[in-house]
């Protein structure tokens, strides 16, 4: 029997208050809540009106141009998260009897994997047409705070994390090579010393980057320190860059995407390179993984080694 504590809540149209609020916790913002939702902003103040008064306590506080959690807000949210989460569930396990006619995959993927991944998609979506597809990329350390928060149903990385505790799934080779552009003089030498190279103007990705992290551990073991003339936020810039002659760089092989062959840049022969950092599939130990996000990992496995076969 449902507690009188508990029915309160399941009055005055909850469930899309919740949705409401975690969207604007989540953003930061009521107006981005109301354009994510596809709802009028007085709508959006107006449920979060109504669920204020049906908790008894502030959820909000406004500084500036920016809403924040309050304490109650923050325990809230984290209940509105596990609710949302496993209506989803829900709803997939309802798919799966469907016959995977219906239901929705979400993917959160680090950068750089933005050359690949669709052409997974292309073909799980030829298998499955139905289904509904969202993908994100971000960069790694925004990636590691939506695993922790278990906002997908999974995640793509070349560097899983180690502070989280997640199971992985190998599905594609991802050297990291030494780029210069094709006319640069290291092009031309063989066995090239990583001191060599680090007295080269280097081209870094930006901290907390999971190819940063490889080319920092490289110079850290031949004892050198690179010459670092800038900091780029994507690969393509920092290819940019290259070809603009501003330097040399550490980066993912395929950083034109799987099977495109870099006419324009070099790849060095470096010694200590190529470091493997394979892309893998990664989501939480305990997670309950839908019959939808399983059918994807089967599509994954079987179409992956057929991007680098076809190089």
């Amino acid at each position: 029997m449902t507690s009188a504590r508990v029915r309160r809540y399941l009055r005055h149209g909850m469930l899309p208050q919740l949705a409401v609020f975690e969207a604007s916790a989540r953003l930061g913002s009521f107006t981005r809540a109301a354009e994510e939702l596809h709802l009028a902003q007085p709508t959006v103040s107006t449920q979060m009106k109504k669920l204020t008064e049906t908790v008894g306590l502030p959820l909000f506080e406004q500084i500036g141009k920016k809403i924040h959690l309050t304490p109650a807000g923050r325990t809230l949210c984290d209940g509105a998260r596990e609710l949302i989460s496993m209506l989803a569930r829900v709803d997939q396990s309802l798919a799966a009897l469907r016959g995977l006619d219906k239901g929705r995959l979400r993917l959160a993927a680090a950068t750089g994997s933005e050359y690949f991944v669709p052409r997974l998609l292309a073909a799980f979506a030829e298998r499955h047409p139905a289904i509904e597809v969202t993908l994100e990329i971000h960069n790694r350390p925004h990636l590691i705070e939506r695993l922790a928060d278990n906002l997908d149903d999974l995640y793509i990385f070349a560097t899983p994390p180690d502070e989280e505790e997640v199971v992985s799934q190998v599905i594609l080779p991802n050297p990291i090579v030494a780029f210069a552009r094709s006319d640069h003089p290291l092009a031309r030498e063989q066995a090239i010393p990583v001191a060599r190279l680090a007295r080269e103007p280097f081209l870094a990705r930006e901290p907390g980057s999971g190819t940063r992290m490889v080319a920092e551990a490289l110079f850290e073991r031949h004892g050198v320190e690179p010459r670092v003339r800038m900091e780029l936020s994507t690969n393509q810039a920092i290819r940019e860059a290259i070809l603009a002659g501003l330097g040399v760089s550490i980066l993912p092989r395929y950083v034109l995407g799987v099977g495109y062959e870099p006419v324009e840049l070099a790849v060095l022969d470096v010694v200590g390179l190529p470091v493997e950092r394979p892309w893998q599939i990664v989501y939480p130990i305990g997670k309950q993984i839908t019959p939808i996000a399983q059918a994807f990992m089967a599509v994954a496995r079987e179409q992956a080694p057929r991007l680098v076969n076809s190089q």
